[in-house]
């Protein structure tokens, strides 16, 4: 079967976002363009290093090309709403893409569905009939920045981090490497 490539070639939004409570949370991406929505399914690491990598190409495109990037977008700029439901999985992401289209003059997000085989890199951003479902979205300058912006926020939402050992907290307890598992128990008096 011939693999399917989401194209969003000017979305109307393109956003990190979560699903569940912190420490139990599934991130997700979704591109929506007109009555059209797609949802990935991937891991919080992967949208932390998404949103440092299209920082690092910005730099790099403005530095090469002359391209006119914003440092940072203003605050109404930053897409806040919640993910549009229901959110329902296209696939769940493994490799990704990320790349500049000069004659457009877009950065180009490329999300690849997990596949059991190795992936060949020249499967990413191209078009052959051959390789795992993709989702490719082209974002303006100011519209990737904002989206690295909310991507940053999405991640760090989550829970508190330990003052010790900077695990995160969780609401049942922690058992801090920092104290050699030592849990210090408060009786009432």
């Amino acid at each position: 079967m011939p693999r399917v490539i989401h194209v969003f070639r000017q979305p109307d939004r393109f956003v990190a976002g979560t699903v569940g409570q912190p420490g139990e949370r599934s991130f997700y991406l979704q591109a929506t363009e007109q009555a059209r929505k797609v949802s990935v399914l991937l891991e919080k690491q992967q949208v932390s290093v998404l949103s440092e990598r299209i920082g690092t190409l910005l730099e790099e495109v403005s530095r090469r090309f002359g391209a006119e990037v914003p440092v940072s977008v203003p605050e109404d700029e930053v897409d806040t709403s919640p993910l549009e439901v229901p959110v329902e999985e296209e696939f769940r992401v493994g490799t990704m893409g990320l790349g500049w289209d000069a004659e457009s003059r877009n950065v180009v997000v490329e999300l690849l569905a997990v596949t059991e085989e190795e992936i060949d890199e020249s499967v990413v951003l191209d078009d052959t009939d051959e390789g795992p479902d993709a989702l490719r979205v082209f974002l303006s300058p100011a519209g990737a920045r904002a989206f690295a912006t909310r991507a940053e926020r999405v991640v760090s939402a989550g829970r508190r981090l330990c003052p010790l050992c900077t695990q995160p907290l969780d609401a049942a307890g922690h058992i801090c490497p920092r104290q050699n598992g030592f849990r210090r128990v408060t009786t009432p008096e």
